[in-house]
């Protein structure tokens, strides 16, 4: 299940990282950031899932999982804003969306890498 776990995280990264910075260079938000972003935020919740599930006591309120359950609900609300705002179809905030983007992206690489961090240690 591990491996699972690491490979659905790992597909996050790479959906919401593709998603962040294609839209950041692009400069405007469009349909397809909008997929990459839900599809980012469903492989995250299926490798926290996973992960919760191989750990032996569940979640932990210590600073990996703290800042994971900040980064998973910042998700949430990303790819529930971006899609009302193409829905919305407003230029300026479309074309303003990538800065609220590259927010929470480095806010959800903290989690990330105290992940990558802690599991390395043991």
């Amino acid at each position: 299940m591990l491996v699972y776990a690491i490979t659905a995280i790992s597909l996050a990264l790479l959906f919401y990282t593709i998603g962040v910075w294609s839209e950041r260079i692009q400069g405007q938000l469009k349909k397809w950031h909008v997929a990459v972003f839900w599809t980012g935020l469903i492989f995250d919740t299926i490798g926290t899932t996973l992960m919760s599930n191989i750990a032996a006591r569940g979640f932990q309120f210590n600073f990996h999982g703290a800042t994971g359950l900040i980064a998973i609900l910042l998700m949430a609300f990303h790819a529930i804003w971006s899609t009302i705002v193409i829905v919305k179809d407003n230029k300026k905030v479309r074309a303003d969306f990538h800065k609220f983007s590259i927010t929470v992206w480095i806010i959800w690489l903290i989690p990330y890498l105290s992940g990558l961090i802690f599991g390395m240690k043991g």
